[in-house]
């Protein structure tokens, strides 16, 4: 991971290999923004007409480099666009400072040192202007290596492996304390987005619990994992019929954080957890499989964030569930029309193989409110529906209460990311019905999103609130990097949980 360090020197003496400054689309072209005027004065306050003479716009997002020809003493500049110019009194949004300077590091992959002084975008070095700019340096520093040959290292450069952030007072506490937090909270999305990288004939459910052991019980959680034969004698019906046509038997696992103080509240995290998915008998086509061992990042998140409130503490009581198994074709798969007698007794008629993922989830649902906690909160890539629907950037939210809907959603923004709250209509709760059980997997193809929900709303206890976070596309990013995002695994939406329980310990 790229290391972060504090210093007080001023930008254009900072001895680094590049320095990065921020500009802004004003009326008559691109502007610095705060923090970039020692730099100015040492261009001989010539920097704006050098940039602007190389196109550079402001742009949100725009990279734009020159070298300094000796005005400072890094040898390169960096000006990364933060969109429309804006006054002191509303200042610059953090967000856009974290994808800016997350999209400035991407650009800077083989430097060794970096320099910035973003966390004065709005004339002093706040705590949320200096969290956003050390996630933003940390995140836009990853890369994933672990299959990459010495031989491939030329087209692929390492991360920057240094920034150096400008502040009044590096020695300032709650400076020291938001560089702190930045790095515990980007070491789990890092985490995430490893597990998501790997290819899925190397995280098999016993090998993805196993890494969920090592990333949680050395940071002091509990950890037990139940095996197959566990699971048999526990009625989990669900998680052992998705995962009985591979060779390697499902998983489930409990994670759990204690404060050292009596918690408020306490907080169940679900964690769809499918190493691969096929589709089962009901095959998916070659294309859409592609990107299935992204089909685990619900279970990724849930690790990931309790890794980061075990080393955060904050005053709740966190349990993570993980039901993790492989959804394959063969001779002991489950068959559309099977019937599964699910944990706490609720029979489920299958009709669609390919709708597993809240199968297991429902199994695990029902174990956490077992624990009676005063929330549930299940993290999925569910549905496809929820790509039509919002999108590969926001996140749908859906739950039976609407101040915890909306907490989630207000939370993701303070974190950063995207999150729209999503009702479950409940005349589309019919579509669910089943001839012969309980309840059917799937129901109307149109609002899937939505009706995949009302089936999960089906085996949460009366009395628990619960949410439901269909993660689908964010969690994974097919396209090109953006930002402070790389193509494949994201890690969202781990800001967004952290944040949350940070406020309900609170």
């Amino acid at each position: 991971m790229t290391a972060l360090s504090l210093t007080k020197t001023p930008l254009s003496e900072v001895k680094a290999d590049a320095i990065v400054v921020g500009i802004a689309k004003g009326a008559d072209g691109a502007v610095l923004v705060p923090g970039a005027a020692d730099v100015d004065k040492a261009f001989k306050k010539r920097l704006t007409t050098a940039l602007r003479g190389v196109g550079a716009t402001g742009r949100a997002g725009e990279v734009t480099k020159l070298a300094t020809l000796g005005a400072t003493v890094a040898p390169t500049l960096v000006a990364v666009g933060l969109g429309d110019e804006h006054t002191k009194a509303d200042g610059y949004d953090v967000e856009a400072v974290r994808r800016g300077l997350g999209a400035a590091i991407r650009s800077l992959a083989g430097t060794a040192r970096v320099a910035t002084a973003l966390a004065g975008v709005n004339g002093g070095s706040g705590p949320a202007e200096l969290r956003a700019v050390a996630e933003g340096a940390l995140l836009g520093g990853y890369a994933f290596t672990r299959y990459r040959s010495a031989a491939s290292t030329g087209a692929h450069k390492p991360p920057v492996g240094t920034v150096v952030l400008v502040v009044p007072n590096p020695r300032d506490k709650a400076a020291k304390a938001a560089v702190d937090r930045a790095a515990i909270v980007i070491e789990a999305v890092i985490l995430c987005r490893n597990l998501v990288n790997t290819p899925p004939g190397d995280l098999r459910p016993e090998a993805f619990a196993q890494a969920a052991v090592e990333a949680c019980a050395t940071v002091g959680c509990a950890v037990e994992v139940m095996d197959d034969k566990a699971l048999k004698k526990g009625g989990f019906g669900g998680i052992l019929g998705v995962g009985a046509g591979s060779s390697h038997p499902p998983r489930l696992v409990r994670i759990a954080y204690t404060p050292g103080r009596k918690a408020r509240a306490t907080v169940h995290l679900v964690g769809k957890g499918i190493t691969f998915d096929s589709g089962g008998l009901s095959l998916k086509p070659p294309a859409a499989m592609e990107w299935m061992k992204s089909d685990m990042g619900g279970a990724a998140a849930v690790i990931a964030t309790l890794r980061a409130v075990a080393q955060l503490q904050p005053n709740v009581n966190v349990v993570g569930w993980v039901p993790t198994a492989e959804n394959m074709p063969s001779g002991h798969a489950i068959r559309p029309s099977d019937v599964l007698t699910m944990r706490g007794g609720k029979t489920v008629e299958v009709l669609n193989t390919d709708a597993e993922g809240r199968l297991i989830l429902a199994d695990a649902i029902v174990r956490a409110g077992e624990e009676k906690p005063d929330y549930i909160i299940d993290v999925a890539t569910l549905t496809g529906a929820q790509l039509i629907a919002l999108g590969s950037h926001v996140y749908a939210v859906m739950g039976n209460d609407d101040e915890l809907r909306a907490d989630l959603v207000a939370a993701a923004g303070a974190a950063g990311e995207q999150a729209w709250p999503m009702p479950l209509p409940p005349e589309l709760r019919k579509s669910l019905d089943s001839e012969v059980a309980d309840i059917s997997n799937i129901g109307d193809r149109n609002g899937g999103m939505l009706t995949a929900g009302l089936f999960l709303k089906e085996f949460v206890p009366d009395g628990v609130r619960w949410a439901h976070l269909d993660i689908a596309g964010p969690s994974f990013n097919q396209g090109e990097p953006h930002g402070y995002t790389p193509k494949g695994g994201t890690g969202v939406p781990i800001r967004s949980l952290v944040e949350f329980l940070e406020r309900v310990g609170a």
